[in-house]
């Protein structure tokens, strides 16, 4: 399989793009971005297949470590689609407290602690110093507590450990009554707002949340309703473009989101969507992280706002099977049969 391999130029067709009335000009990086989207998307499904490593021949994507193209695909998404949003009672307190104590986190082992020790999680149940305890031991036993997917600042309710912070902080939440006004939400922007006054929840947090949330009953609004481009994605987009044209970078996710079909046709790129749903908005500002990580090594000479030169993470094979659980209102039919996979299959 011909690996994807670093992008020289943007080909013919590939001139300034516009958005509205703004012109845009892109680096030879966005064309490896609708690459790295063909190609990784490919090893998940390779994976979905059950065929075994390499599943690709790109030396980048078979040495460090990169998340699924569409974000719902990842292990811990698929953990809280899968066991924490239906093991809710179903009241819009305990799917709120269930979906933020596991994303607090953002770790399946510490919500398996969790389970272990307190028994299942639910709003009714929550005692903070219980929970304090229980969180505190696993912490001097060596256990680790968060996931390093992104920096979860501490609340400043001036307590010693982050953790015990945080269960304030949630604690705090459930008292206002922030899982009933959530539900009355009337768009993904106003969530957003109501979730972004609360300590230490920054902007690319609260849009995180909102995502998580919408996962399960307490919210529904579309996928295309609204984006915050967080740290990552504003460094790849520094990458992706010379001259944004004075967008915003959520305009520039957007628009690279509309244009996504017509460029995948204009590269002939046979990208295989998450059986028939088109990226969305959180998709695509996620893969603008991936991909400001990946030109690090397959463009060194395109510096990003960040200025980083390495990737971190080293990619390290799970034997675990792929899941396949997506939020009912997406209609998704997660079938092995789907015709656009027999390309993949043979090899």
């Amino acid at each position: 399989m011909r690996s994807m391999g670093p992008a020289s130029s943007l080909g013919p067709g590939a001139g300034p793009l516009w958005f509205s009335t703004r012109r845009l000009r892109p680096s030879p990086v966005l064309e490896t971005y609708w690459r790295f989207a063909c190609e990784r998307q490919r090893v998940f499904f390779r994976r979905v297949l059950g065929q075994g490593p390499p599943w690709t021949a790109d030396p980048i994507l078979r040495s460090y470590r990169f998340t699924n193209v569409y974000r719902a695909s990842d292990r811990v998404s698929q953990h809280l689609i899968a066991n924490v949003i239906p093991g809710s009672s179903g009241s819009a307190a305990d799917l709120f407290f269930r979906t933020i104590l596991f994303k607090t986190f953002n770790r399946v082992g510490t919500w398996e602690l969790l389970t272990a020790r307190l028994g299942e999680p639910h709003v009714e149940d929550f005692d903070v110093e219980r929970y304090d305890r229980a969180l505190t031991a696993a912490l001097a036993s060596g256990e680790r507590l968060y996931s390093a997917a992104y920096v979860m600042p501490t609340p400043g309710f001036g307590l010693r450990g982050k953790h015990a912070n945080h269960l304030r902080l949630l604690r705090s939440m459930l008292a206002d009554e922030l899982p009933e006004r959530l539900a009355e939400a009337r768009s993904m922007k106003d969530a957003y707002h109501q979730l972004v006054r609360y300590p230490s929840i920054g902007p690319f947090l609260a849009f995180q949340y909102v995502i998580d949330l919408n996962y399960g009953d307490l919210l529904d609004f579309g996928e295309m309703d609204f984006v915050v481009a967080g740290p990552g994605a504003v460094d790849g987009i520094s990458r992706c473009f010379v001259d944004l044209g004075g967008l915003p970078p959520e305009d520039v996710i957007r628009a690279t989101a509309e244009m996504a079909a017509a460029e995948f046709e204009r590269l002939g790129l046979p990208f295989l969507s998450l059986w028939s749903r088109p990226l969305q908005l959180i998709d695509c500002q996620n893969l603008f992280c991936e991909v400001g990580k990946y030109a690090r090594v397959a463009h060194p000479d395109v510096r990003g706002r960040s200025g980083r030169t390495r990737i971190k993470q080293r990619y390290r094979h799970d034997p675990a099977p792929v899941r396949q659980s997506y939020p009912a209102s997406w209609g998704i039919v997660p079938r092995l049969d789907w015709e656009p996979l027999t390309t993949l299959r043979g090899g």
